[in-house]
């Protein structure tokens, strides 16, 4: 019995040790009732909370706002639909409605939600975001193990992994991180099935496809896909066995075809939103900031406010200073293909991801996805591949025996050592910074250089008297903890689980007013998407881009392309309360401190408009006397094809929007004299409205929710063409007397 248990002991220690450094990382939720997400940052920056002086208090860290405005609540609302027996396909409470499964950030498809329909959704999340460096860790480990990398070798690979700087600084995101995580564990599944042949591993390799294609961040899944295929190819022409090799692409293939309900939909949304014409080279990393590989704070900290430089979520490369050596060693030292291959992938990404003529060409090339996003985040691949190559490079380490190996390591020794000593020369007396500043690199510098000076002096002692081997081997790997805590712990909130959307007294009177219209205002996602109040403004990579033209038009009257990642009506446009009534607000909400500013929409100006609905000693909401319905009938048109036409015609000054209708097409319409109706939204879901008409004449029924492809219409069960109207909205073609329409959403025909 003891020896059984001393072999399970030896043989799953290092999982319990990643599992040991992740607890230890992730303690404060466990034993503090402190959640991985920013409630302070949203209480004090974010309105209506940022109002109640209760709130104000200390604030971690305030670089993460996209999780306030855009994850949480995008997922808070594709939970709340599954609940509802419904598949999460549309977002009815912004950009007046928009796919949501197709915007693919809000992971519909993940399979993680499970824990969402299990648990209150705060510790639902909670666990999601602590659970990615704890897969990250535990999938590198299992892969470099296959890669006959020693215990000690693969755990530091896990744990400089699994903390590295991108896993870290998007953590709290719960997708870009999640959807790396499955990296080793694709490359896992690879390695063990040209080992083995079992066919366990060809399903394992599937299924880690679409469980990163499903983490909601498409940019990271291709990422993932090319490593994957360059591994693929790797193994392919070492091993040279056709057939295991068409095993293996042809379950990369299933794996992607399982991914296509999710990747489909969202190459449709891409194609009509405005991110898909953005080329543009931004947030590549200057060569300079390739110092925050070994000293991640070199340039400040958001968390300690005094960050000077660049883009530190976007340009993290930091795995820590001892496996960033390590894997340099292995680079010098050892001769296995695999070093030579992930040598090859780490430094093409590093080259990459730095401004360079290489990213400039790459942007130039237009490459969908790749060229219009943040190039600089494929770091990550050159964190992956060093930190599989430190796990090699410690194994090397430890098996130094002759003058030949030492003499290697010295010189190597000796040109980090080198490196260190200019740096701190330049930063004593080259002034090449600002003295505030260079007192922040000096002091971020120190730490680095003293782990470095230790481990070179425990290595040099270890390699004088072999007995020290395995304990030198077991202090890097505390060192390389430590480092890879130190770094986490700063940078992650937890944060008061009561503040996480704690009610306020505003967001119950929305509740109360708002009806069946839309609210404007000073609110993001945070509020209207979180608690499904419907909004015509909205925050997202990916939306119509015809609706983000027609929106931006309301400023002047005249044609501009939709923002690059937002719609936001301009608050004293010439057309801007057209509309508002256009599109049914029938609700503004206003703090009263933006009275008479020239920031905030004059609602104070118009009493004939407005009337007050509900006023504190902090907020007032106004209802919109002139707001149309939602869904209104109409029984006068006009053709105009061309956009910028109808732009133009909508928002002239003679254009009666009230009682005519832009369509691009002749409707088969015969409408009769004094004709008149009505038309009543009767149940109003993310994806199916049902409306009753009754009219005494054919008429237009116009829903002003946004037209995209997707979208099915029946009037009286039977189908309708479904009409792009006013630029950007719906409109069918009712028959006289009282009719039933539907509108009902499912995936985009392709």
């Amino acid at each position: 019995k003891n020896e059984k248990l001393r072999n399970s002991f030896l043989r799953f220690w290092p999982l319990t040790f990643i599992l040991f450094v992740w607890l230890f990382f992730a303690h404060p939720y466990f034993l503090e009732n402190r959640v991985p997400f920013a409630s302070t940052y949203q209480v004090n920056n974010f309105a209506p909370w940022s109002a109640y002086e209760k709130f104000w208090g200390p604030v971690k860290n305030g670089a993460m706002p996209d999780v306030i405005t855009q994850i949480y609540p995008w997922r808070h609302l594709a939970i709340e639909i599954w609940k509802t027996g419904q598949v999460p396909l549309w977002n009815p409470y912004t950009f007046s409605g928009n796919p949501l499964l197709a915007n693919y950030q809000s992971a519909v498809l993940a399979p993680f939600n499970i824990l969402f329909l299990i648990i209150p959704f705060i510790h639902a999340w909670s666990i999601l975001i602590l659970l990615q460096p704890l897969l990250a860790g535990i999938f590198m480990y299992l892969f470099t193990r296959s890669l006959k990398i020693t215990k000690l070798g693969s755990l530091i690979s896990g744990i400089s992994f699994a903390f590295c700087g991108f896993i870290v600084v998007w953590m709290a995101y719960g997708t870009l991180s999640l959807a790396i995580s499955f990296l080793p564990l694709a490359l896992f599944g690879i390695e063990k099935y040209y080992n083995t042949k079992q066919i366990r591993y060809l399903i394992l390799l599937s299924l880690s496809i679409p469980l990163s294609f499903f983490s909601g961040h498409f940019q990271m899944s291709l990422y993932f896909l090319g490593a994957l295929f360059a591994f693929l190819i790797f193994k392919g022409l070492a091993i040279r066995n056709i057939q295991n090799t068409f095993y293996l692409i042809l379950s990369t293939i299933v794996g992607i075809l399982l991914s296509l309900p999710q990747i489909l939909p969202s190459i449709e949304l891409y194609r009509d939103s405005v991110r898909s014409e953005l080329f543009q080279l931004g947030e590549a990393i200057p060569f300079e900031y390739l110092i925050t590989i070994i000293s991640p704070d070199f340039f400040g900290n958001p968390v300690t406010r005094n960050d000077w430089f660049g883009h530190y979520a976007e340009w993290a490369g930091f795995i820590g200073i001892l496996p960033l050596f390590l894997a340099i060693f292995a680079i010098w030292k050892v001769r296995r293909k695999a070093v030579v291959f992930f040598a090859g992938i780490g430094i093409f990404s590093l080259i990459l991801a730095v401004n360079s003529p290489i990213s400039e060409l790459l942007i130039s090339l237009k490459i969908p996805v790749l060229s219009t996003s943040a190039l600089s985040r494929i770091i990550v691949l050159f964190s992956f591949s060093f930190a599989v190559l430190a796990g090699f490079g410690l194994d090397q380490l430890r098996g130094i025996r002759g003058v030949r190996d030492i003499r290697g390591f010295v010189i190597l020794f000796c040109a980090v050592g080198l490196f260190f000593a200019c740096m701190w020369l330049l930063l004593y007396f080259g002034k090449v910074y600002p003295a505030e500043w260079l007192i922040v690199a000096k002091r971020n510098f120190v730490l680095p250089t003293v782990i470095f000076i230790l481990a070179i002096f425990a290595v040099l002692i270890s390699i004088k008297n072999k007995k020290f081997i395995m304990l030198t081997t077991y202090c890097l790997l505390l060192s390389t903890s430590f480092d890879s805590l130190r770094f986490a712990s700063k940078w992650m909130p937890f944060d008061q689980v009561e503040f996480a959307y704690p009610q306020v007294p505003i967001i119950e009177a929305i509740k109360k007013n708002i009806g069946s219209k839309r609210i404007y205002g000073n609110l993001g996602a945070e509020v209207t998407t979180y608690y499904g109040f419907p909004s015509l403004e909205g925050y997202d990579p990916l939306y119509i881009g015809k609706y983000g033209e027609f929106i931006r038009g309301a400023a002047n009257g005249e044609f501009l392309k939709g923002e690059r990642s937002v719609v936001k009506l301009d608050r004293r446009g010439k057309y801007t309360d057209r509309v508002l009534d256009l599109l049914g607000v029938g609700l503004i909400f206003h703090p009263i401190a933006d009275t008479n500013q020239g920031w905030a929409y004059p609602v104070w100006e118009n009493k004939e408009r407005f009337e007050l609905a509900y006023h504190d000693d902090k907020f007032q909401l106004f209802k919109n006397k002139l707001a149309l319905a939602r869904a209104t009938l109409f029984y006068n048109f006009e053709i105009i094809k061309d956009n910028k036409a109808i732009i133009k015609r909508f928002y002239s000054d003679d254009f009666d929007f009230r009682k005519v209708l832009i369509l691009e097409e002749t409707p088969n319409l015969k409408v009769e004299s004094n004709a008149s109706g009505s038309a009543e939204i009767i149940s109003y879901a993310p994806n199916k409205v049902i409306i009753e008409t009754t009219t005494n004449s054919p008429a237009i029924l116009f829903l002003a929710d946004n037209y995209y492809s997707g979208w099915k219409a029946k009037v009286n069960g039977i189908g309708s063409k479904i009409y792009r109207a006013d630029y950007s909205f719906r409109a069918v073609v009712v028959p006289a007397g009282k009719s039933e329409v539907e509108f009902s959403y499912s995936f985009p025909d392709f």
